[in-house]
């Protein structure tokens, strides 16, 4: 019998479906759905909008013969929707993922529901099916309460991975030929909250040490949880020269409506002191959340002027059944949200060009992939997670890496002929 797993959403998901992948035995995995007998959606739920993505995709498979499961973070808010619909042959939880062979032998129907929330997998996986760089998760839930965000609650709280088990789990990778590590999880800068002695630092201290690790990158930091030990050991040689830090706004009205525990003023002290090292620095955005005015808004894009963001990862607002957000009046209207939106990304954009202009040097280029149309055109990321386009008279392996000297900068990334 041929698998073939749909991924939605975030990193986290990404690796839940390499652990199921890893997990899984005396079947064939396939990557073009329309070769499976059996489907796996592991879903997303994090919107309204999401969830829509999700069920668009299960319904086109209402009337075939493939055998479709359901995952994910929906398997709480749409699982026994799609189970009583019969729009899935089963539905189970994150924390049942690692069983997924015995669940998939099964001959008769089934629907479980989480009762092990605060669950961790003991999984090593020691191969990311298709990738050059590899995800790590180091730990699960999240402890914030953002009035938007429905995540905790089928996520449940924070809990790390054991510190041995991420060490155990990066070698296998590194040992496998991935040389560049990401870090990932629901909220990844509470990891070690649980556990005595040990934070995101003391973990990025204890990577370092690894064989075979020529760069290593986190995923979304949250600005409360990034310390003065963090701060010292990001300037080592083999952390990336780029962070990703979730403002979600910039105006500190916007910031008290949706329970962030972030405020402006230390947001921008952090970003100055952060690019003055060198960092090129992304973050989150929601546009258009209740309480967004005109008058609120027109601060706020005065205020984003002033951090140095090249990287942006916007978002319009999308309501989120079962959240306090949820409940509120919201009166910008979408095609005023999306001209918001368009705005924080020219400018966004705009900065990325001249930063990147302004740090002219030899760039250190992991290289992914082969471009589809011109065998002889490659494209990789930079340390400072900047795309680059690379023309070579001579065949490169994706998972190589080149030090590129020679470059042309233009605004929709960094050009080089080697």
């Amino acid at each position: 019998m041929r698998v073939f797993f749909k991924t939605f959403g975030c990193r986290s998901n990404l690796f839940d479906t390499q652990v199921m992948m890893a997990n899984l035995k005396g079947y064939e995995i396939v990557n073009d759905e329309n070769l499976a007998d059996i489907i796996i959606v592991n879903s997303c739920t994090v919107t309204n909008g999401a969830d829509s993505g999700v069920q668009g995709y299960i319904n086109r498979f209402k009337d075939s013969r493939k055998k479709i499961y359901f995952t994910g973070c929906g398997a709480s808010s749409k699982g026994k929707e799609n189970y009583e619909k019969n729009l899935a042959f089963g539905v189970f939880p994150h924390s049942r993922k690692e069983e997924i062979t015995e669940l998939l032998q099964k001959e008769q129907r089934f629907f479980y529901a989480e009762e092990e929330p605060l669950h961790i997998d003991s999984t090593i996986v020691s191969e990311f099916v298709g990738k050059t760089r590899a995800f790590i998760k180091i730990q699960e839930g999240c402890d914030f309460a953002c009035s938007y965000c429905i995540i905790p609650s089928v996520r449940g709280g924070a809990r790390s991975f054991p510190k041995d088990k991420i060490l155990a789990q990066a070698q296998a990778l590194l040992d496998s030929g991935v040389s560049e590590l990401i870090l990932t999880g629901t909220n990844v800068g509470s990891y070690g909250k649980d556990l005595e002695g040990e934070s995101i630092a003391t973990l990025i201290e204890s990577l370092f040490k690894l064989q075979g690790l020529k760069r290593l990158r986190v995923g979304s930091l949250e600005p409360s949880q990034i310390s003065e030990e963090f701060l010292g050991l990001i300037q080592d040689s083999l952390f990336e020269k780029h962070l990703h830090i979730a403002l979600q706004h910039t105006h500190d009205t916007m910031l008290e409506i949706m329970n962030r525990q972030n405020r402006v003023q230390k947001d921008l002290e952090l970003f100055t002191r952060l690019h003055n090292q060198g960092f090129f620095l992304g973050t989150d955005f929601i546009v258009g959340h209740p309480g967004e005015s005109e008058e609120v808004w027109e601060q706020t894009l005065e205020t984003f002027a002033q951090f140095p963001i090249t990287h942006l990862h916007p978002f319009i607002y999308s309501p989120r059944n079962g959240t306090p957000s949820a409940k509120l009046k919201n009166t910008t209207k979408g095609d005023v949200a999306k001209k918001r939106l368009h705005t924080l990304k020219a400018l966004t954009q705009e900065k990325n060009y001249h930063m990147r202009k302004a740090h002219l040097k030899p760039l250190h280029v992991l290289v992914e992939s082969v471009d589809s149309h011109m065998p002889n055109v490659y494209h990789g990321l930079d340390e400072f997670f900047n795309k680059i386009t690379i023309q070579s008279s001579t065949p490169i392996q994706s998972g190589q890496w080149l030090e590129i000297a020679q470059y042309q900068i233009q605004k929709e990334g960094n050009h080089a002929k080697i």
